[in-house]
């Protein structure tokens, strides 16, 4: 899904300015588009742009601002990014206005002829000119009590204390406009509020003697708190009418008078008024809870009496210092104290508290991993990154680690080695696009100014638009390229060897990426010949018949393509390629543009207009599937005309009641029945189609129902949950047809033939996950299925020192995984060895078939050992034994497969397996009499170790005598090495070239060819 490439740049974190101290950068902080970011030091802080990485702005502050208010601490940008906000070491928080200068440059460009200049190309993202900022301080607040966790909001800035242990909140300050034009501008804090933590005001706090340390909001809207016994909550502020009760106004003005202060660099008075209108109060609930052990609540009780016992302090490891929200799979990760990570599902009203999932990380060389210093998820919610104390790694919403790094090989010079973040990592976000991860590493005290580096990654395409297409290839985007795995149209050896490279790269035109970076969705086509990419305006699309891009002529144009919500890019029509677009405020486009010419507004094919932005777009043969943030399905169907297409809309349905947020949907697709398929008319395909969803990671399947007024309503089906991502074969092979295959983080999960599960037989009933018919466990992480190859094509994480570097060289190697023998399996067990047989029947062209069988014969061969161990009844592998034999007798292969299985298994095993499938003498001779002498050489190995062979190896001498007679003389020469093996006197080889006449053969053989 996510995998780092190539190698991580390194930004100089001092900027080039006169008299600038060498401090350690203490943490990142992205602004609210991630444009820019600012590093902080204890003295100052540099705002960057991202790209082009350059530092546009420092600000540092006075001794005197030093000495008073103390060392920076931490930093948060507010809402609209034009404030920054500063929290120091004696709870000030300095406030610091980010303007954008459009006239000033930024850079001075070097006196260089013109004519050279020219030859500078532009990288991705760096066509747009730099924006020079200005950063000025604007103030500075003091806060009564230890300031602990800050979080600007829109119109207010919140913030916790220890002392007391409450949360505050207060306005950002205003200038107000006095009446007369001579007076200057006054600034005021209007109102505040304040929460003290107890029992009284916060009473679903499982611990009420406790104070805030973080404070987290994220841009969904979900506000996470972590408190200091480590706990986690989610909380939200009510708000409701009060009745116009003096005394309460007074109250509420009295609680404020002990909250927070401001003090502006010049002298200037402030008002602080409490807002008296609302009554505000805070509900909650825990997300991260654990027990605390019966001692450590004893020891407590006696020091809250006034006794200290001097015992030993105990830290609970499951302690929470980190939370990460994943709105968009409704997950939240939690780092704690001893570095796990936890994952747990959103709490539900009704439901039952989630248990959370502990996230394995592998560290093979067993390095300390420290606590867990930061997180943060991906913005399409996929993957999210963890720095520890000691490492860092990347790990998938389903709990898959997709990269990590706990130092180095001790080989390494560790006096040039560079890339710091391997030995741990202060803090971390994503970069626009998330093709880059940035990172702070923890600094040396030899090496300050190696602490920021940028680390790229490769991406499915499916992170950002899970389209069927999408999922036929194994597609990857990076930065400045897609990758187009075409091991499908090589022969079949080279997709199972692992050092055949076979991934097509296509380079995006630098002239798009220079303004449009990042790329925000591609696409291919069911042929996997055309490929669609879109940035932040346009689109183009690159053909691999003619190895070329066709790109927006007019640069007006492709600046009005503006996508709205989550478009989509369908290069997979006929002879066109769909997109929607933004044209007037509250008006939407689907546009057809013919893939033959060139990009304008002019060989625009077909518009159709729509009233809601588009969520997804989904191409099913001719068959356009439109969902929209209305919440309604509109069926399309691609009409060819003489010189042109056209969407003809056959239908729509809303999902409400049913699909409670729109936005969550990442997967469109329907599957139609037989009959309607053959013998209905296209039209009518929505009243009938399953509907396929994934709402978050929840695997969803619609079934249509029509009522008395012939009114189609669905049934709600939910497969799995925690699904990252799912493929659907309307067209499979065999039995595979109607199947959905989804992946989890651990393992493909396959449902055969999905329309035929019957789903709950009450309407009214809740809905539960289906098991699946066949669970495929895989070490690596899958990007897509050869249906027709039998083959599970993914990509894994390789990381490379060597002792000459001073970095780390990542790539992402290519793996692959037969299925076939898993879904046999399915159908041996359950008895169904005719449907096995149809199944088996449309891979046995394939070069590797054998493998396959052999893999499930030994496969079974296996579990047949494993028995109850209370009753010593063998388990259901027993019963499937016999069925494989049946069903390998079905293929000339068997043999082979039975032999081959046999060598590769311990010879303790062989009792059982010959027991089922017949004598080894009977298969020997079977082989011999049919000309199989390979097979045959194998089988004697079998008689050998079984101590079944005839006397005077009459059994070799008659395989020999049939070898020579053949002419193999490879054969005949293995055969002589093993009667010299068995007997070292020479005895039986000398037999067995008696019998044979080996040495006299070659002259019979001159003879006969000179009469010739």
């Amino acid at each position: 899904m996510y995998f780092p490439t190539s190698a991580a740049r390194q930004l100089s974190s001092v900027p080039a300015l006169p008299n600038v101290p060498l401090d350690s950068v203490l943490a990142l902080e992205p602004s609210p588009r991630k444009s820019l970011f600012c590093a902080l030091t204890q003295r100052a802080i540099t705002v960057w742009r991202l790209r082009p990485s350059v530092p546009l702005a420092y600000l540092a502050r006075s001794e005197t601002s030093l000495v008073e208010h103390g060392d920076n601490v931490a930093v948060t940008w507010s809402p609209d990014g034009t404030r920054i906000v500063i929290q120091t070491t004696f709870s000030y928080l300095v406030l610091v206005t980010v303007d954008h200068l459009p006239e000033a440059a930024v850079y001075r460009p070097p006196d260089i002829p013109t004519g050279v200049q020219r030859n500078f190309l532009a990288g991705p993202g760096e066509g747009l000119p730099l924006q020079a900022l200005s950063l000025a301080f604007e103030g500075v607040i003091r806060a009564e009590g230890q300031v602990l966790s800050v979080s600007p909001r829109k119109d207010h800035l919140a913030f916790s204390t220890s002392s007391p242990p409450a949360i505050q909140r207060i306005p950002w300050p205003s200038y107000d406009d006095a009446d007369d034009e001579n007076d200057l501008s006054r600034r005021s804090l209007l109102g505040y509020d304040t929460w003290v933590l107890n029992d009284h005001e916060l009473p679903w706090l499982v611990d009420s003697d406790v104070t805030i340390t973080k404070i987290l909001h994220s841009t969904s809207g979900v506000e996470t708190w972590i408190t200091s016994d480590g706990r986690a909550y989610f909380v939200r502020l009510r708000e409701s009418s009060e009745t116009d009760d003096p005394a309460s106004d007074q109250d509420d003005e009295e609680l404020g008078n002990g909250g927070a202060k401001n003090e502006g660099r010049e002298d200037r008075g402030f008002s602080l008024d409490s807002s008296s209108q609302n009554e505000h109060h805070w509900q909650g609930t825990c997300i991260h809870n654990f027990e605390i052990p019966r001692w450590v609540q004893k020891s407590r009780l006696i020091e809250s009496n006034g006794s200290n016992t001097g015992g030993p302090v105990y830290e609970e490891s499951r302690r929470a210092v980190e939370v990460a929200v994943n709105a968009r799979f409704s997950l939240v990760a939690v780092g704690t104290y001893s570095g796990s990570i936890e994952f747990t599902a959103f709490p539900s009203p009704e439901g039952p508290t989630p248990k959370p999932q502990i996230i394995d990380v592998p560290n093979p060389n067993n390095h300390p991993r420290g606590q867990v210093c930061a997180m943060e998820w991906s913005s399409d919610g996929y993957v999210l990154a963890v720095g520890w104390e000691c490492g860092w790694a990347t790990l998938s919403v389903g709990g898959r680690c997709l990269a990590s790094g706990f130092g180095v090989d001790d080989r390494v010079d560790s006096g040039r080695f560079q890339d710091a973040f391997m030995h741990g990592v202060k803090d971390l976000f994503w970069a626009p696009g998330n093709f880059e991860l940035v990172v702070l590493a923890r600094s040396s005290p030899n090496k300050r100014d190696d602490q920021i580096f940028i680390l790229p990654f490769a991406k499915s395409a499916t992170t950002c638009q899970h389209t069927p297409d999408n999922t036929r290839y194994a597609f990857l985007q990076m930065d400045d390229r897609a990758l187009v795995y075409r091991g499908a149209d090589q022969p079949d050896m080279s997709i199972i060897n692992p050092e055949s490279d076979v991934w097509q790269h296509i380079k995006i035109p630098q002239q798009y990426l220079a303004s449009n970076w990042p790329i925000r969705y591609s696409a291919i086509s069911s042929d996997g010949r055309l490929v669609a990419v879109a940035g932040r305006r346009g689109l183009i699309h690159y053909s691999s018949t003619s190895g070329r891009w066709k790109l927006f002529s007019n640069m007006a144009q492709e600046a009005g393509v503006r996508r709205e919500r989550r478009p989509a890019v369908v290069p997979s029509c006929s002879h066109c390629s769909g997109r929607s677009v933004k044209v007037i405020p509250g008006q939407f486009t689907i546009r057809l543009y013919s893939r033959d010419s060139e990009l304008n507004n002019q060989n625009v094919l077909h518009r159709e207009m729509i009233s809601s932005p588009v969520i997804i777009l989904s191409l099913v043969d001719n068959s356009l599937l439109v969902y929209t943030a209305d919440n309604m399905l509109s069926h399309y169907l691609i009409i060819p005309t003489t010189d042109s297409i056209k969407l003809h809309l056959c239908g729509s349905i809303t999902f409400s009641g049913i699909i409670a947020v729109p936005s969550a949907v990442r997967v469109l697709s329907w599957m139609i029945p037989n009959v309607q398929k053959h013998l209905g008319d296209p039209v009518d395909d929505l009243a009938v189609a399953t509907v396929l969803m994934m709402v978050g990671g929840q695997l969803v399947l619609l079934r249509p129902r029509k009522c008395g007024s012939q009114e189609v309503k669905y049934d709600m089906q939910i497969f799995a949950d925690r699904i990252e991502f799912c493929w659907i074969h309307l067209r499979g092979i065999g039995t595979l047809e109607n199947s959905l295959w989804g992946y989890d983080g651990k393992g493909i999960r396959v449902w055969l033939n999905a329309l035929a599960i019957e789903s709950s037989s009450s309407p009214n009933e809740t809905p539960r996950s289906v098991k699946e018919s066949v669970n495929i466990p895989l070490d690596f992480y899958p990007l897509s299925v050869l249906m027709d190859k039998g083959i599970i094509i993914g990509a894994e994480h390789e990381s490379v020192t060597r002792t000459n570097l001073p970095f780390v060289m990542f790539r992402h190697a290519t793996s692959s995984h037969l299925f076939l023998h898993h879904v046999l399996r399915h159908y041996l067990e359950a008895g169904q060895v005719r449907d096995a047989v149809q199944f088996a029947t449309s891979y046995q062209h394939l070069v590797f078939f054998a493998h396959g069988l052999e893999i499930l014969l030994h496969t079974v061969a296996d579990s047949e050992v494993a028995t109850d161990g209370e009753n010593g009844t063998p388990n259901t592998a027993t019963k499937a034994l016999p069925s494989v034999v049946e069903f390998l007798d079905h293929f000339d292969v068997a043999l082979d497969v039975v032999v081959g299985c046999a060598r590769k298994t311990e010879v303790t095993r062989w009792k059982r397996l010959f027991d089922v499938v017949g004598d080894p003498k009977g298969l020997f001779e079977l082989c011999l009499n049919s000309g199989r002498l390979k097979t045959a050489a194998s089988y004697l190995l079998v008689l050998h170790n079984l101590e079944q062979r005839e006397e005077n190896n009459k059994d070799a001498i008659r395989l020999l005598q049939s070898a020579v007679d053949a002419r193999d003389w490879q054969l005949s020469h293995e055969i002589l090495r093993f009667l010299h093996s068995i007997d070292d006197s020479g005895t039986a080889l000398r037999q067995a070239l008696v019998h044979t006449n080996v040495f006299e053969r070659p002259e019979q053989d001159s003879v006969s060819e000179s009469k010739a």
